[in-house]
């Protein structure tokens, strides 16, 4: 084969191969433009599926226009909008804020028992709290019916109080429940009635004050017997002493105060019915005082004698954790009762007027009993409102507080005096009270409707507790030494 024909053969060869791939090539960009078209088409048709899709869905759905549907439904008002206040229990409230309760009075105090409300330990103490301003006023109040434990909490206040240096006065006892207490502490307790060898002398100097001149003592003295003579007087003849009647008084005291060392009652006595002629220049003096001389004789003589017509054999001593006057012995007698406590409360007033003598409870115990009388409503009335110069935290028991309104008459005095006593407690413990009871409780003491609600329900040893502003629900704790203490009902259970 020649050379031409060699090149000619070659070069069909290398043609005929360029040319096939080109073909191929042109083949691929045919069938991947066909695949697009394929798939634009595809998604063309699907956008305008979805577009018809949405367009329907439009049409279907309603819109509000953007200033809100037109009239009453439109919920629109010239006026503010205002929701009530959400109430709820608490057992909701602690679900749904879990992490809020009531901090309590802090640490500083006795224990009380439990919150019921928070779950934490319940400390109280009045002395602590006036200190940290939470209150001004450290009297107590504590009612409750029969049975419902509110003796047993005020013994508890006031004996795990001994500790921290309080002492404790209890003015009257007249069921006799806190002598055992009083023994349990390292007091005492001092009972009179009729056929006991003790004896009680109103006309006792009592407890004398630290650095008290003799001229400062010796005025107090004649003042304390003056106020107590015819405070008695007073309370057993059931109304207030006239002018003449104090006269007679003064004239007799002085007189039996010169020219005895240790003058007896029974000594006034006589100079009253019988005065002595230089007292009694013109004779009247005899029956002016008549009256008052045949009072003061049933102390000595009469129906009310063995009590106050002698020295006395028993001391009102200070320096003791505890002193009580068990009445027991002659609670039947409400005149005796009176009597007793106006002379015990003279013997207390002294040890108060003491700047020495620290913190002190005083505890009026059936306080029914004692307001009755206004010689006796009046000195606790003075003694509530000079708790804070005293140093002392006067403690009240009540059944209940509707008690306060057999004290005198509507608009009296006496009625103002009682009532002021609630005024001047800014702690007052209510435990399970009568649903009759109920309402003049709340308005007593500006009870909630809740707390209201609260107290019918309440078991043994549970008190609601208002502290000025704030409320708790406090279940009381006993320890079993001191329940065996505590105990009231051994005659009703055989245990006595």
């Amino acid at each position: 084969m020649n050379a031409r024909a060699d090149k000619k053969l070659y070069s069909t060869v290398l043609v005929g191969r360029t040319g096939q791939h080109r073909r191929d090539r042109r083949a691929a960009r045919r069938a991947a433009a066909h695949a697009y078209a394929a798939d634009a088409a595809q998604r063309k048709v699907a956008a305008r599926a979805e577009a018809e899709t949405e367009r329907a869905e439009r049409a279907a759905t309603t819109y509000l226009p953007r200033s809100g549907e037109p009239g009453p439904v439109g919920l629109r008002t010239w006026r503010r909008f205002t929701l009530p206040a959400h109430q709820d229990t608490s057992a909701t409230l602690a679900g749904a804020y879990p992490f809020l309760a009531e901090g309590g009075l802090g640490s500083n105090g006795v224990l009380v028992g439990q919150d019921l409300y928070s779950g934490g330990s319940f400390v109280y103490d009045p002395w602590e709290l006036y200190r940290q301003g939470l209150i001004t006023a450290p009297n107590l109040v504590v009612a409750g019916i029969v049975g419902a434990g509110k003796s047993s909490l005020v013994k508890s206040l006031y004996t795990r109080s001994i500790p921290f240096g309080r002492k404790v006065y209890v003015v009257g006892d007249p069921k006799g429940e806190h002598t055992a207490v009083a023994q349990a502490v390292g007091g005492r307790a001092i009972v009179l009635g009729h056929g006991l060898p003790n004896r009680l002398n109103p006309l006792d100097e009592g407890h004398r004050t630290a650095g008290i001149t003799d001229a400062e003592w010796i005025a107090q003295v004649a003042a304390r017997r003056r106020d107590l003579i015819g405070a008695l007087t007073e309370t057993v003849l059931d109304r207030p002493l006239t002018p003449l009647e104090h006269t007679t008084i003064d004239i007799a005291l002085a007189g039996t105060v010169r020219d005895n060392d240790v003058p007896i009652l029974p000594m006034v006595v006589d100079r009253i019915l019988t005065p002595d002629p230089a007292d009694d220049p013109d004779g009247r003096l005899g029956e002016d005082g008549r009256m008052v001389g045949h009072a003061l004789r049933r102390l000595v003589a009469g129906d009310l004698q063995g009590l106050f017509d002698g020295p006395s054999t028993v001391a009102f001593d200070p320096t003791l954790p505890m002193v009580s006057l068990d009445l027991s012995r002659v609670a039947e007698n409400s005149t005796l009762v009176s009597v007793l406590m106006t002379c015990s409360s003279a013997w207390m007033e002294a040890a108060l007027l003491d700047p020495h003598g620290g913190p002190r409870w005083v505890i009026y115990d059936e306080a029914w009993r004692l307001m009755a009388y206004p010689s006796l409503l009046r000195r606790m009335d003075a003694q509530w409102r000079l708790s804070r110069h005293y140093g002392i935290t006067n403690c009240l028991v009540f059944h209940k507080l509707s008690d306060l309104d057999n004290v005198g008459d509507q608009g009296s005095a006496m009625r103002a005096l009682a009532s002021s006593l609630l005024a001047n407690a800014e702690t007052r413990i209510i435990y399970r009270q009568e649903p009759d009871q109920l309402g003049s409780t709340a308005d007593a003491l500006g009870l909630t409707g809740t707390e209201q609600k609260l107290i019918p329900g309440l078991g043994v040893g549970q008190g609601l507790w208002r502290i000025k502003d704030r409320s708790f629900i406090v279940q009381h704790q006993l320890h079993p030494a001191e329940l065996a203490v505590f105990d009231t009902t051994g005659r009703m259970t055989g245990k006595s």
